[in-house]
């Protein structure tokens, strides 16, 4: 795993909450009719493209993992918190859990039908984010899709990336024009963005991007 000051800060901020962070998100689209929708049509394309298994990338204690399973794709989760990834497997023994870094991922070139990173790419540094999307593009199949949930600036804002107190472990707000960017540089192609306003006990708008990688190069 490639280690970094902010992937070691970050792993150990979740595993002093993993207990905690569980009981409060453990399946965190549960009950948003929205991302909801969304995931279940990232796991529809998944299938009519029979292009592999999908990645739950920074999947946390694993339920969004298991939702996926439920929809009918094969999923898998990786997280860099040790703890998560042990209450993950606790919970969903029947599925696989893998401890890992979006930096340097142990999958092997093209093998994914479908890559989730809800909300994981947002504690990753502004100037890593090239390698992480660099990463995506390389271990989906070629029709493979890619699903990202994230903390999004504001319409007008004019910054790429928001540095905020996510109270577990330094974030960003993304803009989503940046991360489409990020996506296209990477050699994935939009199909679809969605921008969510804060519901209650929300701060933040939600920035939503589906691509896939091209059948052709």
């Amino acid at each position: 795993m490639i280690e970094s000051s902010s992937l070691d800060a970050t792993r150990a901020a979740y595993d002093a909450v993993a207990p905690r962070y569980a009981e409060l998100f453990r399946d965190s689209v549960e009950g948003r009719p929205l991302d909801l929708a969304l995931v279940t049509a990232f796991a529809e394309l998944v299938r009519a493209a029979g292009a592999g298994p999908v990645a739950d990338l920074g999947c946390g204690p694993g339920g969004v993992t298991a939702r996926l399973a439920s929809l009918g794709v094969t999923a898998f989760g990786v997280d860099a918190s040790p703890a998560m990834i042990e209450l993950a497997r606790r919970e969903y023994p029947d599925l696989r859990f893998d401890e890992g870094s979006m930096l340097a991922l142990d999958i092997a070139d093209g093998t994914l039908g479908g890559v989730l990173a809800w909300y994981s790419i947002i504690h990753t540094p502004p100037e890593d984010l090239p390698v992480i999307f660099a990463e995506f593009a390389r271990v989906l199949a070629p029709g493979g899709h890619l699903l990202l949930g994230f903390f999004a600036t504001d319409d007008d804002s004019p910054h790429r990336a928001q540095p905020f107190d996510h109270k577990v472990s330094l974030a960003h707000r993304l803009s989503i024009d940046h991360v489409a960017d990020l996506a296209s540089k990477a050699g994935l192609t939009e199909v679809a963005r969605l921008r969510r306003e804060p519901g209650d006990n929300e701060r933040f708008q939600h920035g939503r991007l589906l691509a896939r990688k091209p059948t052709e190069p």
